[in-house]
């Protein structure tokens, strides 16, 4: 596992939980919106990243005080030994909420059959016509509807959920999102943080926009 990021503490990543965040190193995709551009790159320099036995002592001192683990990234279905991190977190008693794109459903159908995830909230950025552009790559359609559907009829907690880009994303977009949410799943939108923007674009024209706003 490479491991760009850990948060010591959350009360707001996993429901109903006190819980440390992982961020895994690495992304398939290219959010120009996303505000964790450092953990894009799959093979930064080793002194970017967080040892992972400093990262189980960490978890290991924490016991009884916090009880959940946040999986995020970057993406963590991309890392080869997702499961065997899943496992020794397991073992410490915490519960494991994952966090991802969807892209690898695959990974998703193998960690639900060993029993490994609690929570797991996976983005929907767009309707599938604009993925492409939500994501700044050939986004893997056929993929992400599979991830969708799987865990929705995965039988444990999960949401979906969308981050309200006002520059790539229209009312009647984040309509049509709402519609590919399964029956009976959560679903919710979240509010786009332009200040780290991985485009500069969109840093820019939040900045102008608030620029106006304040002479008016």
């Amino acid at each position: 596992m490479r491991i760009g990021g850990l948060n010591s503490f959350s009360l707001s990543d996993f429901p109903s939980h006190v819980a440390a965040v992982v961020f895994t190193q690495g992304c398939n995709f290219r959010c120009p919106y996303c505000h964790n551009g450092s953990l894009i790159p799959m093979d930064p320099p080793t002194s970017a990243l967080i040892p992972l036995e400093e990262v189980f002592l960490f978890l290991e001192k924490r016991r009884g005080q916090l009880n959940g683990v946040v999986v995020s990234g970057g993406e963590p279905t991309l890392q080869p030994d997702i499961s065997l991190f899943f496992y020794r977190v397991r073992s410490m008693d915490y519960q494991i909420k994952l966090d991802t794109n969807g892209s690898r459903p695959e990974a998703l159908a193998e960690l639900l059959l060993e029993g490994l995830v609690d929570f797991i909230a996976m983005d929907i950025k767009a309707p599938f016509e604009l993925y492409d552009r939500l994501t700044g790559v050939c986004a893997p359609k056929e993929q992400l509807e599979e991830s969708i559907a799987l865990i929705a009829q995965s039988g444990i907690d999960h949401e979906f959920r969308t981050t309200v880009v006002e520059p790539l994303l229209s009312e009647r977009d984040l309509q049509a999102i709402q519609e590919m949410v399964p029956y009976g799943s959560r679903h919710h939108f979240q509010e786009f943080r332009p200040e780290n923007a991985l485009d500069p674009v969109l840093r820019a024209a939040v900045a102008v926009k608030n620029n106006v706003l304040q002479v008016a």
